[in-house]
């Protein structure tokens, strides 16, 4: 995630825009579900390459997240076209935990999408891996596709998926979506609510923020409720990221960031990513498509008055 202040994007991009890198997005998702393709512009998902050249989006960390067993396809099949109400519903209790073997079934077929994207690509992205490769699809104008796992339901408790995936790609890693784990608990989205909701890391969950911080994988924030939250940012050594949160005192859901929680991530050199779903920008927490860019930009706002400039980007949830 780049804030638009960063030496990444402190210049224009080939097209003339100032390229924007997407903290978060569940492109991967909306294509399995609608079957369309990320080359063609179509007025389905939020996200295909020709609206990103539009708008000036150069890449961004494309998501891998799990759904339930009885919502995943056949094989070869499509998505429930139920599956993103379930997924963006107000969430009052947690999901089932999630068995193992479907967890890898499912996060696998959602990467070899992602690949796959560069395979159809033609030159016109890039699955990049470190910071460098990034930089130079900046400046060339290739879309840049950085892989990010929603969950860490796919990874064994002993860790040895981490290592698979990391050499796969994964650079980011989200520890919880909204349903507890191995390794910890997340939040509810039922609104109002507090992310102080239940018990911390599991030692599994400990053991997992050490590898990540051993490989270099970015540890995403976003979903993981408050014990676990002050147990990460005791045990990490890296600056404190939450990919697609907002201001817990702007918009008071579960999903959002308390004072305290942007604090810390300031005080780490971290960032937030911006979360453009309505129902974390609203002070009612009302899901209303009319909702104008001003609930937005306050929230902007707030989050660079409270971090500085340069720790506020953008996660969209696109």
């Amino acid at each position: 995630m780049v804030s638009a202040s960063s030496q990444t994007t402190s210049k224009t991009s080939p097209s003339g825009l100032i390229p924007i890198i997407d903290g978060h997005n569940d492109t991967l998702l909306s294509l399995a579900r609608t079957g369309r393709s990320f080359f063609d512009r179509t007025d389905e998902g939020h996200i295909d390459l020709p609206r990103a050249r539009e708008g000036g989006l150069a890449g961004g960390f494309f998501a891998v997240w799990l759904p339930d067993p009885e919502r995943a396809p056949p094989p070869g099949g499509a998505l429930d076209p139920a599956l993103m109400s379930q997924r963006d519903a107000d969430v009052a209790t947690m999901p089932p935990v999630m068995e193992l073997a479907h967890a890898q079934g499912a996060a696998m077929a959602a990467m070899a999408r992602f690949f796959q994207l560069e395979r159809e690509a033609a030159g016109a992205v890039r699955v990049v891996r470190t910071v460098a490769e990034l930089r130079e699809c900046v400046a060339t104008g290739v879309f840049a596709l950085e892989l990010h796992i929603e969950g860490a339901e796919p990874i064994d408790p002993g860790l040895d998926a981490l290592e698979v995936f990391y050499q796969a790609g994964v650079r980011s890693l989200g520890i919880v979506w909204s349903r507890s784990n191995a390794f910890g608990h997340g939040v509810t989205t039922q609104f109002p609510g507090s992310p102080d909701t239940g018990s911390g890391l599991t030692e599994a969950g400990k053991a997992l923020v050490r590898a990540c911080n051993r490989l270099g994988i970015m540890i995403d924030l976003s979903h993981l409720n408050e014990a676990g939250f002050w147990e990460v940012a005791e045990l990490s050594d890296a600056p404190l990221v939450a990919t697609h949160s907002n201001a817990h005192a702007l918009s008071p859901t579960p999903r959002n960031l308390t004072d305290k929680q942007l604090d810390a991530i300031r005080d780490s050199e971290g960032m937030v990513g911006v979360n453009f779903h309505v129902g974390f920008l609203r002070p009612d927490g009302e899901r209303n498509v009319e909702t104008p860019l001003t609930v937005m930009a306050d929230h902007v706002d707030y989050l660079v008055n409270r971090l500085g400039i340069d720790k506020v980007g953008f996660g969209s949830d696109f």
